[in-house]
């Protein structure tokens, strides 16, 4: 089954025989960002995706809340439906949801066996390049198994990286959804706003309808002459709902939409998500519009999306002290968080802040400033390499006042000790992987 021809006994064992296709994966060149690799696996294991409809999501930010809404959606209209989504918080088996929630056991390990077994005496020459499967490649493969062993009758798949030549972009989806974008790893993207959105159109296919709330215009243009080239039906939300009355708290978020398509949304909607911030509003009406394209009734939308959750987007855990969790780490989204966290707490809190080495502290500590005046700067684990002497610049060219802990777990303590000392929410952001240990870190405490 593995190298050893021993089953997987758990999900743990399928995580360490995963990682064990990492290093590469870490030190991927920009010339072998390629999508023959997954091609071959796709034909080895006999097209899973083809076993159940597929909604392809990419984009910058958005794309794993909105991929969320719509797979909670679906699951009360078309179930079971499988969620491909990334990075995790607490464990792997996240990525991989059936009906919302992870895989179920007994499928998993079936499919990882299944996987490792066909993996077992692969050479890298058997691959193309050279190379063997990276660990999202298989990871990817791995969802595509389980949700054809699951039965799913559609799955929502959002892409890792990019999207042109990600691993997810064998697929022959019914659907493509594009959700806002930025400037991000401009080493294999693009350093350029349009060199972004070209690699994200890389997703549009020939006569498939695409959705996309993305705004800034030269991404639009790119979106629009992709889609008019593969003669794709190209729905823009700005043109599609108007959206009003946005109000946000601690439980969520409410606001009302008006579609201009009467003969799919007769009249506004009044829709609410328990998924907190402005943007998630947007998020929400754009898989509306997608489900309701697919087939979702207007009580499934208003159902589904009130069930709709995702971990790490703006999620507020109660305690003392009061912790948020937002895994923001560009420019606009970091400033959607610190511009909500101001409307729900608006006498200010404590920053843990840790971030990624190939980002630009200075820009996301300016978008910060103002709301926050105090920052714990940390690494963000050790998964992702990170210069918390930079990081620490940045803020204090900022106007904070700045304390720094290498370690990750020293500055996670110093912060909730603070926090509750003053008696201030705390907000943690700037990596996912740093909401995953302070995440760990209070589920050992109980909370």
């Amino acid at each position: 089954m593995n190298d050893s021809m021993q089953p997987f006994a758990d999900p743990a064992a399928v995580y360490e025989y995963l990682n064990r296709f990492l290093n590469f994966e870490r030190k991927l060149d920009p010339k072998e960002y390629r999508l023959d690799r997954m091609l071959g696996l796709r034909e080895l294991f006999g097209r899973p995706d083809e076993a159940y409809k597929v909604i392809h999501v990419a984009g910058s930010k958005g794309k794993g809340s909105t991929a969320t809404m719509i797979a909670a959606i679906i699951e009360l209209h078309e179930a079971p439906v499988g969620l491909f989504t990334s990075p995790h918080l607490i464990d792997f088996t996240e990525r991989i949801a059936v009906n919302t929630k992870p895989v179920d056991t007994t499928i998993l390990l079936l499919c990882a066996n299944a996987l490792a077994d066909r993996m077992a005496g692969k050479l890298p020459d058997d691959f193309p390049g050279g190379e063997t499967p990276t660990y999202f490649e298989l990871l990817t493969m791995l969802g595509f198994l389980c949700f054809r062993e699951a039965a799913c009758r559609r799955a929502v798949i959002e892409v890792g990286l990019g999207g042109r030549l990600d691993s997810t972009n064998v697929v022959v989806p019914e659907a493509c959804v594009i959700t806002p974008i930025e400037l991000e790893h401009t080493e294999l993207l693009g350093d350029t706003i349009p060199k972004v959105a070209s690699e994200k159109a890389g997703i549009i296919k020939a006569g498939v309808p695409v959705f996309t709330s993305a705004t800034r215009l030269d991404a639009l243009q790119v979106f629009m002459d992709t889609a008019a080239r593969l003669e794709a039906p190209l729905f823009l939300l700005d043109d599609a709902a108007v959206l009003s009355d946005i109000h946000i708290d601690a439980s969520g978020t409410v606001f009302t939409v008006e579609y201009t398509d009467k003969a799919l949304f007769p009249e506004a909607l009044q829709l609410r998500t328990p998924m907190i911030g402005r943007v998630q509003a947007r998020n929400a009406a754009l898989a509306a519009l997608v489900t309701r394209y697919l087939g979702a009734s207007l009580e499934h939308i208003q159902q589904g999306l009130a069930n709709a959750r995702l971990r790490a987007r703006f999620e507020i855990m109660p305690g003392d002290p009061v912790v948020v969790l937002d895994g923001a780490h560009t420019p606009d989204s970091v400033r959607a968080c610190a511009s909500d966290f101001s409307t729900i707490f608006p006498a200010g809190g404590l920053l843990l802040f840790g971030c990624a080495k190939d980002k630009q502290p200075g820009p996301l500590a300016r978008e910060l400033a103002g709301i926050f005046s105090q920052v714990i700067v940390t690494k963000p684990g050790t998964f992702k390499e990170s210069d918390t002497q930079a990081i620490a610049k940045g803020f204090l060219d900022a106007g904070f006042h700045v304390s720094v802990r290498e370690d990750t777990e020293t500055g996670i303590l110093a912060a909730l000790d603070e926090a509750k000392s003053a008696g201030l929410p705390l907000l943690v952001c700037g990596s996912f992987y740093l909401c995953a240990e302070m995440a760990k870190t209070l589920s050992a405490r109980g909370r």
